[in-house]
C-alpha cells in the first residue's frame, strides 16, 4: 500500500500539520504517457467542494540546488498559508514513497535506480543511491506483514521486494516476486513499447497487482497477447496463481487504496487522436480534428473492479451527456470498433471519474480523517504530467479530489498547486507522483525539472 501519513488543513489558512535552460521547450510526444479548468463534473444533486483560493508563491531553492530551470525565479500557486521550496534535487525523479521512519524513495528509471533522500536537520537533505542497475524501475510501495516492513519495486520486466531496516543506506538481499513482464525486448515489438512503465500495490491480503499498459496509443495485438496488455494482474505473495484483475485499461497508472478498504483506483492515461465516430452528417466522420481531440477521452480517476472491463482499445467515454464527467458512457472507437461487432460498449464498464483530456495523471495518493482539509474528510491529491498534443495545455498541476463517504465517489476537483507553465506554452516542470511528508505537507516529484518540491505549512495551530 503507497504509505498515507497524516496531515491537517486548518480551512481558512488552508495550511498543513502532522498528525499521525530557461523555459526549457515543451515535451514531445512520447512523454505524454512516459505521459485549467475543472474537470469535475459531478452527478447531479452532489455537494460541490469549494475552490482553494490559489496563492502566487515563490519557490524557494537553496543555493546549491540553483541550477536549470531554478537559475532563475520561479513560482507556483499554492494555498495560502503554504510555502513552497526545492526540497532536494533528483534528475529523472518519478515515484516516490516514505518508509515508516521518513526516508524518501525516488525511482529514477531512466538511469536503472532508486535514490534515497533522507532528511537532516538544519541541513539539505541527503540524496544517494539506494538501488542501481535495474531494469527501468519506477514504482515503490511499502508493505507491513507480520510486523516486517517490505520494499516492493516494479521494474519493466519484473517486481521484486526486500525487507526495509531502518537506516539502511544500500538495499537489502532482493526477492524476484514476479518474473516474465512484458517488455520492449518482446519479439513482436521490435524494441518498441510505449508504456512499458509498470506501476504496483499490495493489498491487505499481501496479494500484489500489476499494471501492465498498452504497447502503444490504440493496438488490437495487446487484446491477444498473453499477458493481456492494458490490463492489471493479480499474484499471490509468493508471485504464484496469476489471475487477471481488470482489463480495458490504457495505461493505468498511480494504483492506490482508498482507505480503509481493498477497494482498488486508479488514474488513466486514454488514447490520443481519437476520430469522430459518430456518422451524423456532420462531413467529421473519421477523421481526426483538434476540436474533438482537444476533449475525447478524458483520462479517468476510477475505482476497479475484480473482473471489470473499462473498453480499451475499443470503446471510449463521451463526456458529453447530462452526467458530464462522473461515470460516461462509451462510444464505439472508429478505427477498432466501428460498427460495434468487437465490443457492446454499453455493456463496459464506466469510469467514476473524468479528468481533462490528454492531463496525464500519474501518481496518486489518498488521504483520510480531515487531514488535508477539514471540510474533507477524505479525498485523493493526483499529479498531472501534462499534454502533448492539446491546442491549449492541459495538465501541469496536482489536484485534489474531495471524497464523499457515503458513496465512496469524488466530489469534484479543485487545484492544490498549479503554475508549471511559461507564456506561450512552454513548460519547465511537469509533475508526477505526490507522498504526504512527515512533519508536515507534501511533496511532489517533477522528472522534467528534476525536482523534489514540498509543499508545507507557513503557520502552525
Amino acid at each position: 500500500m503507497r504509505r498515507t501519513l497524516v496531515l491537517t488543513t486548518f480551512l481558512g489558512l488552508a495550511c498543513l500539520q502532522p498528525g499521525c535552460k530557461s523555459n526549457p521547450p515543451g515535451p514531445s510526444p512520447a512523454d505524454h504517457d512516459a505521459g485549467i479548468a475543472d474537470a469535475g463534473t459531478a452527478d447531479a444533486g452532489d455537494p460541490q467542494p469549494a475552490p482553494w483560493n490559489l496563492q502566487q508563491a515563490q519557490v524557494q531553492v537553496p543555493e546549491s540546488m540553483r541550477s536549470e530551470p531554478f537559475n532563475v525565479p520561479r513560482s507556483l500557486n499554492i494555498p495560502p498559508g503554504m510555502s513552497v521550496s526545492v526540497w532536494a534535487r533528483v534528475p529523472g525523479a518519478r515515484f516516490v514513497a516514505f518508509s515508516p521512519e521518513g526516508t524518501l524513495l525516488v525511482s529514477v528509471p531512466g538511469e536503472g535506480k532508486v535514490m534515497q533522500v533522507r532528511p537532516r536537520s538544519g541541513q539539505d537533505p541527503e540524496v544517494t543511491l539506494w538501488a542501481g542497475g535495474l531494469g527501468r524501475p519506477h514504482d515503490i510501495v511499502f508493505h507491513e506483514r507480520d510486523g516486517q516492513t517490505w520494499v516492493f519495486v516494479s521494474e519493466k520486466d519484473r517486481v521484486t521486494r526486500s525487507r526495509w531496516t531502518p537506516g539502511e543506506t544500500t538495499r537489502g538481499q532482493v526477492e524476484t516476486v514476479i518474473s516474465g513482464l512484458p517488455d520492449a525486448s518482446l519479439p513482436e515489438l521490435h524494441g518498441a513499447y510505449g508504456h512499458e512503465l509498470k506501476n504496483l500495490a499490495v493489498d491487505s491480503q499481501h496479494r500484489v497487482y500489476v499494471a501492465i499498459a498498452s504497447t502503444c496509443n490504440v493496438c488490437l495485438s495487446d487484446t491477444t497477447s498473453d499477458p493481456l496488455r492494458g490490463a492489471i494482474y493479480r499474484w499471490d505473495w509468493s508471485g504464484g496463481s496469476r489471475e487477471l484483475f481488470a482489463r480495458g485499461l490504457r495505461n493505468a497508472e498511480g494504483l492506490a487504496w482508498e482507505p480503509g478498504t481493498d477497494t482498488l483506483w486508479v488514474t488513466v492515461n486514454n488514447r490520443d487522436n481519437t476520430p469522430y465516430p459518430f456518422d451524423d452528417g456532420t462531413g467529421k466522420y473519421g477523421k481526426v480534428i483538434p476540436e474533438y481531440v482537444d476533449d475525447h477521452p478524458p483520462d479517468a480517476l476510477t475505482s476497479v473492479r475484480e473482473g471489470g472491463d473499462y473498453g480499451w482499445p475499443f470503446c471510449n467515454a463521451n463526456p458529453d451527456s447530462p452526467s458530464g464527467l462522473k461515470h460516461m458512457p462509451l462510444d464505439r472507437d472508429y478505427d477498432t470498433n466501428r460498427d460495434g461487432a468487437r465490443a457492446d460498449c454499453a455493456a463496459m464498464d464506466r469510469m467514476d471519474q473524468g479528468i481533462e483530456a490528454h492531463s496525464a495523471p500519474l501518481g496518486m495518493t489518498f488521504f483520510d480523517n480531515g487531514e488535508l482539509n477539514p471540510a474533507w474528510k477524505r479525498g485523493a491529491l493526483v499529479a498531472y504530467h501534462g499534454s502533448w498534443n492539446r491546442t491549449k495545455r492541459s495538465g501541469y498541476k496536482v489536484t485534489v479530489f474531495p471524497w464523499d463517504l457515503d458513496t465512496h465517489q469524488p466530489t469534484g476537483e479543485v487545484d492544490a498547486v498549479t503554475g508549471f507553465e511559461s507564456p506561450g506554452q512552454s513548460v519547465w516542470g511537469r509533475p508526477v507522483d505526490v507522498a504526504m511528508a512527515p512533519g508536515g505537507g507534501f511533496i511532489v516529484s517533477d522528472d522534467f525539472a528534476g525536482a523534489l518540491y514540498r509543499i508545507a505549512p507557513t503557520t502552525l495551530p
